[in-house]
Formats: structure tokens, sequence, C-alpha cells
């Protein structure tokens, strides 16, 4: 179980590592202006699809169908819906393809009209990546069933290394119809990677001897889970929405943030999927115990890289994206971004203590609770704080999702949250009032990694995780 989840992280950190060179080489190029805007707008709907499906949209809901199911059953099983995904794919191609301009003005409301016609022609390419996609997530299931991890979390690698290929090659020079088509070959090499181990398996793509009823026993798993990704991208859009409204540029800084954000959630990825089959394999104070550590584990993981990005992100800005990138808004948000990267990675766990019971309808009333708080700040915020303003929404929503997942699972008293939690306010304070004002790039460096290194020190002896 290590090994495999030590190799799934790397592949992961690999894939998240190319989609951050692809956003930063965007900018290197192109600047961040009206004509990255129109791309990354273009982008967010199939960037939203694949997330969502690396995130395990089809897999957690049919993976617990195809193992219980003989050899035999499985390949007719797995047979007999693959043409169906096949025709939903090129479905959502020709939907997204067809209402282009609809969805990038939806996205992208505050781009020009050239910018808008831009993004539209590149959606319409973007759109050919659904079937890769779809494909991809399909015929990972029976490589997870055989505990074949790795190979099928390449997808956001091969994904990412055309258009990253093309970038550092071409440079400003690159086209953004020649940019989607790299895309497009990317969702192309996810399946190719996978189907010769499945064929070997006995999966045939165009078989049509499917399992009577398969297709709505497979469709009543996915709505829970579906109904929780759509509110997550459902924010993420809005957020592109709102900074695409805040002046040219703003949608390039938003998505770099986030992609700077995202890296230290790798290791947590792993710890959660371990957290989550100790706990149902226990039960009561048991899996309460098991609890603590993975909170304690999550504070101790995400609470030094805070620490860290808040004391040092101009300089980090600085050292990592192009030049000219710390003189804009991005070293405050990416900042403000890393506060409630401390609070998601608690609602990650307790929704897992949820699951663990066999309870999924709870952590997603809680969460949809939070995305509300969240889309309702959206709308005020950041008419009074700019960027800024979209990173505080973020924050009260995933405060707001921390406490009922507390309340509802009669946590309040049972852990010990208030002061976790108060020493997270703490210690970021003193990174954002003290490291971050600084003005000297090596001294800020310097300070804020050892900040951070001893905010990790200092956490593993006070809470321990490790000890039962």
């Amino acid at each position: 179980m290590f090994n495999s989840t030590l190799w799934l992280t790397l592949a992961t950190l690999a894939g998240l590592a190319l989609g951050f060179a692809r956003e930063w080489l965007l900018v290197a190029s192109w600047g961040a202006g009206a004509r990255s805007d129109a791309f990354l707008v273009a982008l967010f709907l199939p960037e939203a699809l694949r997330m969502t499906l690396a995130a395990g949209l089809i897999s957690a809901a049919a993976l617990p169908l195809y193992q219980q199911r003989d050899a035999l059953q499985r390949q007719q099983w797995l047979n007999g819906l693959t043409p169906w995904l096949l025709l939903s794919a090129v479905l959502l191609s020709t939907l997204l393809a067809g209402a282009a301009p609809l969805w990038t003005q939806l996205i992208g409301p505050g781009l020009d009209d050239n910018a808008q016609q831009q993004a539209a022609d590149s959606l319409r390419l973007l759109a050919l990546c659904a079937p890769g996609f779809i494909l991809h997530a399909w015929l990972s299931i029976p490589l997870q069933a055989a505990e074949r991890f790795v190979l099928a979390g390449l997808g956001s690698l091969l994904f990412n290394l055309p258009p990253v290929l093309w970038l550092s090659l071409q440079g400003d020079a690159a086209t953004a119809d020649e940019l989607a088509q790299a895309c497009v070959i990317g969702s192309l090499l996810m399946p190719l990677a996978i189907i010769t181990p499945n064929i070997r398996q006995g999966w045939r793509p165009f078989s049509v001897h499917g399992e009577p009823g398969a297709g709505r026993e497979l469709l009543r798993q996915i709505g829970p889970l579906l109904a929780s990704n759509a509110a997550s991208q459902g924010l993420a859009l809005l957020e592109r929405l709102v900074a695409s409204l805040l002046g040219e540029g703003a949608v390039t800084w938003v998505n770099l943030a986030r992609k700077l954000i995202n890296l230290p959630l790798i290791a947590l990825m792993a710890l959660n999927q371990v957290l989550l089959g100790m706990m149902s394999s226990r039960a009561g104070n048991d899996r309460l115990a098991i609890l603590r550590q993975g909170l304690g584990a999550s504070t101790l993981l995400t609470l030094p890289a805070a620490f860290g990005l808040i004391a040092a992100s101009p300089a980090l800005v600085q050292l990592f994206l192009p030049a000219g990138s710390s003189d804009g808004p991005l070293p405050e948000l990416l900042a403000w971004f890393a506060v409630p990267l401390v609070f998601g990675a608690w609602n990650a766990m307790l929704a897992r203590y949820a699951y663990a019971a066999a309870d999924t309808r709870l952590p997603l009333r809680c969460e949809l609770a939070g995305s509300m708080l969240n889309a309702a700040l959206l709308a005020v915020l950041p008419g009074w704080f700019g960027l800024t303003g979209i990173a505080l929404a973020a924050l009260a929503g995933v405060i707001l999702t921390s406490l009922l997942l507390l309340q509802r699972q009669n946590l309040l008293r049972s852990l010990n949250w208030p002061a976790q939690w108060s020493v997270c306010v703490t210690l970021l304070a003193v990174a954002a009032l003290t490291l971050h004002p600084i003005h000297q790039f090596w001294l800020q460096l310097t300070l804020g990694t050892l900040g951070g290194i001893l905010c990790l020190l200092s956490l593993a002896v006070w809470l321990k995780p490790w000890r039962s």
C-alpha cells in the first residue's frame, strides 16, 4: 500500500508540475493579458471535466460495481457500457463546440469582443478532448481493480506534455489554435497509454452484448458524486467569471494562484485514501482515534506549507514565475489563497469520516451550504477588495463547511479543533504581518523557508500524528 501510494503521489505530482509549467509558459510567451485570458476561459470547461473525472466521478461509482462481479461478468459489464460512454462523450463534445460562444460569454463576460471570439474558436477545438478524458476514466477501472494505480494515474502528465512541449518550442509564435490542438493530442495519449492492458483483460470497444439495467445502476451511483463535483466546479467557474470582470489579466492571475496552491495538496490525496480504508474497517472510538490522527497529520502537512506560502509569496513568485509577475497582484493573491488550505484539508478528512460510515449525503449537504456562502460572497467581496475578495469568499465557505461537518457529526466536543485552529490563525498572522512585507528577496525567502521548517518541527512535537 505504501509503495502504491508513494508512486501514485509522484505520478500525480509530475502531472500537476507539468500543468503549472503550462501556465508558466503561457504567461512567459503571451503575457498576462487578453490573449492568455481568452485561452484560459476556453480551457476552463475541458479542464473542469478532466479534473472531475480524475477526482473519481466515474471510478468511485463504477469500481464497486465492477468488483462485485466475476471475471466473465466484468468483461460483459465493461464492454456493454463502453459504446454508451463513447456516445455520451461525443454528445458532450458537440454540446461544448456548438454552444462555444455562449459558454465563453458565460465564463468570461468581461472579455472584449476580440477575446470572446478567440476563446470561442479555441473551445471548438478543445471540445474534442472530451472523448479522450471519458475513455481514460472508464479504462482506468480494470487497472484500479487490479491495483495498478500508477499507470492510470499518468493521465494528467500525458495530457499536459504536448502543450508544454509546443509552448517550449514555439514561445510567442505559438497560436491559440496550435495550443488547443496540442491539448487534444494530450487527451488522446491518456487512453492510448492504457488500452493495451485492457485489451489483454478482454476489453472490446464495440460490444453490443451488455448487461440489462447496468446503465441505470451506474447512473444511480454517480448521482451524489456528480452533485458534489458540480458544486465545486460551479464555484471555480464563478471565480473565473468574477475575475474576468476585474480587468485584463485577472483570470490569468487567479488561475496561476490556484495552480500553485494545489501543489501542497498532493500528499493529502494519498493520506485521505489510506485513512478512509482504515476508518472503514473500524467503528466507534477506534474510528474516532484514527480521525484524530488524520487531522493531526493534515495540520502537520498543510500549516507549514501555508506559512511558507504567505511568508515568502513575493519571493516565490519572483523566483518561479516569469519576470514582472511579482509586480502584479499575484503575491498577495497567493498569500490569501494559502489561508483556506488548512481548513480545506480538514474538510476532506471530516468528509471521509462520514464516508467510512456509509454516509455520503451529509458531507454533500455541508459542502453545498459552504458553496452557497462562497457564491454569495463572490457577488460582494471582489467589488470591495478586488482579487483578494475571491480568496476571502473561499475562506468563508471552507470554514462554514468545516463547522457544519463537525456539528452534524457530533464532533465539536470530541476533537481538539479550537486549539489547532487557534495555532493556525496565530502562525499565519505572524507570517503575514512580519515576513510577507519584507522587500529583500533572499532575506524573505530564507526566513520564510526557515519559518516553515520550524513550524513543521514544532507541530510534529506537539501533535505526534504517528502515535496511536
